[in-house]
Parts: structure tokens; sequence; C-alpha cells
């Protein structure tokens, strides 16, 4: 099954409390190894100044000294030299965006999770520092802002108050080290952009094509699902999420394979999920709960769309026929162009018959998926209904002497449900068995396969009606003859005897 990349973006508000954590050989467990771009005394200046900026320019919330980023690896990549792997990743980064890093390769507790902790300057140290020289004493208060007068920062006996400050006529009042922030590290677009950076490094590592990773297309009709790291106090909340994301997950196969085109699909999406999570958010917050209850009315807007395709025999077979008559047009135009180029080859000269390509070699493998598929899912369209009809069952017993009846049924519909969950669970299988991450990209391909395997099968029969079997057959015959007959005259004029003893027999 191919797998989805991590790379999670933090902002530090502590950086030299997180480079010492990430570093330490003593608080860490598996720490494999630390590689550094530049000095400590780099990253104490950067967090001095990041402080005086925020200071200055006095936002509120706390000051962002750095960011973070946390990078899965594949486990096989603890085969590789740490220390070198480590300074490619960092360096990776460096040389994209030519600012300062520190990084440590680390494994969790049960060393499932290896990963990387690369932090980075959103600043570049200047060549020369800009120094400002005070043209009159200058004032600042407790803050650290500057005031115009010293009268300002007396207290009322005429004393200097505690933490005010005064730098006299002459000396620097103000001396930057560094740029300013790069506004590319805040856009939403810098960590999509790392995502797919970093998922294109580690494919050029891995040894196994099964361990290559892919980019989540957050633009898809899928949802994501949420990383519940170790400890988490909303763990629960997550798994909740994740359970309902990965239901609306599954919807979305079940509407691919019924025939719901997936630019609807996205539609119903944006519509009924992401733009109720921003209106929900505005209105009450981010509440979880609230979430889950947008995405379960999102599943039965998408199941509704399901049930007015339930026909799938006939609109399969409709769709099957167009897409054939398109690839038949196609064809014609080829084969007109195949025989066009076979006017000018010599009728001896007969091309080899077409061979099937990779991917039309599969196809018959993935014909034998695409009908488990298809099997599957009117299976749990008929358990669908028949939970319907026992709802509507419930709905109707009603009675002081039906509680038994009652009772029952809602036994049945318990059962059916679970049912029905183990029979999505088993459609989504099919596939992520087979090495395809989802039934959309199991379709992609093959959609792909088969009009190849198409392509293939009319350039054969092409092929059989320009040259033919039998005509190959008749040729390679005229052309033994030919050549026993060019070597009988060879024979004869090395043996010239053997002619005059024939010609005499003659007479």
């Amino acid at each position: 099954m191919v797998r989805n990349s991590f790379i999670q973006m933090s902002k530090l508000t502590n950086l030299m409390g997180r480079i010492n954590y990430i570093s330490s050989y003593a608080r860490q467990e598996n720490l494999y190894s630390v590689y550094e771009t530049t000095e400590r005394k780099f990253w104490r200046e950067l967090a001095k100044c990041n402080q005086e900026e925020f200071i200055k320019s006095g936002a509120g919330g706390k000051c962002i000294e750095a960011r973070e980023l946390i990078i899965a690896l594949p486990e096989s990549f603890v085969d590789y030299n740490s220390s070198r792997l480590l300074e490619v990743f960092t360096n990776h980064f460096k040389q994209n965006y030519g600012v300062e890093c520190i990084s440590a390769l680390h494994h969790n507790k049960r060393k499932t999770n290896y990963h990387n902790h690369l932090i980075f300057s959103e600043r570049k140290l200047l060549d020369e520092p800009i120094e400002k020289v005070a043209a009159r004493n200058m004032f600042y208060n407790e803050t650290g802002k500057h005031v115009r007068t010293k009268k300002e920062i007396l207290d009322d006996s005429g004393q200097m108050r505690d933490e005010c400050r005064i730098i006299p006529k002459g000396e620097v009042y103000e001396r930057k080290l560094f740029t300013i922030k790069n506004s590319r590290f805040k856009s939403d677009s810098f960590l999509d952009e790392m995502k797919k950076s970093y998922t294109e490094l580690i494919n050029i590592y891995v040894r196994d094509d099964k361990e290559k990773l892919k980019v989540f297309d957050r633009k898809s009709a899928y949802l994501p699902m949420k990383k519940i790291g170790k400890n988490n106090p909303k763990a629960a909340q997550m798994e909740a999420d994740n359970l309902q994301r990965k239901r609306w997950n599954q919807t979305v196969d079940r509407a691919l394979l019924s025939g719901v085109p997936e630019q609807q699909i996205i539609e119903v999406r944006k519509v009924q999920i992401g733009r109720k999570a921003s209106l929900s958010i505005q209105q009450s917050g981010g509440y979880p709960e609230l979430f889950i209850n947008i995405i379960e009315m999102a599943i039965k807007v998408l199941e509704l769309l399901i049930i007015q395709l339930i026909n799938l025999t006939r609109k399969f077979d409709v769709k099957a026929n167009e897409t054939q008559g398109k690839l038949e047009t196609v064809l014609s135009v080829k084969q007109s162009d195949r025989l066009k180029e076979v006017e000018e080859v010599p009728e001896e000269e007969i091309p080899a018959k077409p061979k099937k390509s990779a991917r039309a070699t599969e196809y018959p493998r993935l014909e034998e998926i695409y009908v488990k598929l298809q099997q599957q899912n009117r299976a749990i369209l008929q358990k669908e209904q028949r939970l319907g009809n026992q709802e509507m069952e419930l709905h109707e017993c009603k009675g002081i002497f039906k509680g038994k009846k009652r009772k029952e049924l809602q036994g049945e519909i318990e059962q059916t449900k679970k049912q029905l969950e183990l029979m999505k669970q088993r459609l989504t299988d099919i596939v992520t068995s087979c090495g395809y991450q989802n039934v959309r990209a199991f379709l992609v391909e093959h959609e792909k396969s088969r009009t190849e395997y198409a392509w293939y099968r009319q350039a054969v029969s092409d092929w059989k009606q320009t040259y033919g079997e039998g005509r190959e057959t008749q040729t390679k015959s005229i052309r033994a003859r030919l050549k026993k007959h060019e070597e009988q005259i060879k024979q004869r004029k090395g043996n010239p005897s053997s002619v005059q003893r024939r010609d005499r027999g003659a007479r």
C-alpha cells in the first residue's frame, strides 16, 4: 500500500530550550545523530534578536523565535549511516532556502517511528552588522520602549525607576545582526512545498518501491487522517474524528465505484464539509464533536447520490459503451494511419506481430479486482436497503404489546450496522492489499490498463487483416524455397562435372 508522507511544522517560542531538548543524549533515549550548519552562538543571538523585534512591534501573543519541521522517515533508513543521512537532509533545506539549520535524528521509545527534527531560522545573518549611534541621550522605560524625555522614566522622588535605562549620546543604541523574517515561511503553500520536496528526496533513497511515499492531495475528494502523538490529552477526540474521516473516505470509494463523477464528490466535500466547518469555527469555535456531525451530514449527502445510481449494471454498460465508442474512434484513426504505413512497406517485409505493453499485460489481473469491487459494492447496497427496511419496520412497530418485537428489530439493526462496517472496510482492503492507496488510485490505473489492452487487441486485429497469419506462413515458405534454389545454384557452380553427367544422362 502506498503511504502518505508526514511532515509537520511548528513554531518555536523557546528556541534554545528546544535545541537543548532534541540534541541532548541524556534527555533522548534514541538519539542517533545531531548536525548543525553553524555555531550555537548563532541561535542565542537569533533568539535575542527576535525577542527585541517582538517587543518593538507591540504585538500580542508569544514571540516566534524559529520554526521546526518533523519529517517521518521509512524504517529501512535505519540501515543508512545516521550522520551522513542527517547531513543530506539538513543541507537539502539550507541549499534551497539559504538559512541556518540544526537537526537531530530520533527514534521513538518503541522504535516504530524514525524521524528527523529540523529547526531552521527565518532570518539570515547580515554580512556586516548595521549599527545606529545615538545623536543625543536616549531614554527607555521598563518595557524597553523609547521615550522622549528623561522625566518619563523618573519616579516621584526624581530617581530613575528600576529597569529603565539611558543610552548616552555617541554610543550604539541599536545593532542589527539579522535580516527581516522571510515571509515565505509563513505562507500556506510553504508546508506543501516542503512535503513535495522531501517526499521526492526520500523516494530517491528507498530501496524497495513499496516503501515509496506520496504527498496527500488536499484538493482530492478524500479527507486526511490526523496523526495522534503519544500522551496526547485529546487522543480520544482525535480517534473519534479519524473514525468519521475514515467513513467519509469509504463512502468516497463507493461513490467512485458507483459512477459518481469525482468532481461532483469534491464539490460535496467543499460545500458540505469545508464551508460548513469554516462557518462553525467562526460561530462556535473549534469543537471536534461539531466537525464529526458535519462529516456525518456530508456522508448522507454522498450516499444519496449513490442511491440515485442504484441501477449499477445499466449505468456501467452505458459508460463502457460510451468509452468504447470513443476508443474505437481513436483506434480507427490509428488504423488508417497504420494502413498508410503498410502500403509503403515492401510485400516481402512483414513487420513483427504487435506485443503487449506492461500495462496491457496487467489488465486481466486488474479486471478481476474491479469485478470484486463491483460485487462488494452491490452487496453493500443490498445490505443498506435491508437496513432501511428494518428501520422502517421499527418505526412502524408501535403499541404496548410490541415491545418484544421492537427489541428484536433493534438487535437486528445493530447487527446489520456492524456487518455493514465490516463490508465497507473489506471494500477498501481489496485495493490496499493489492498495493493501491485507495479506490481512486486503482480506478485510474485500471482505466489506463484497459485502454492500452484495447489498443493492443486492435493493433493485433489490424496486423492480421493487413498481413494475416496465413500470408506470413506463405511468405516464409516462398522464402525457404528461394533460399533452397539459391543453394542449388551455388552447388552447380562449384561442381560443373555433375552438371555434365546430368546432361549426358539426359541425352
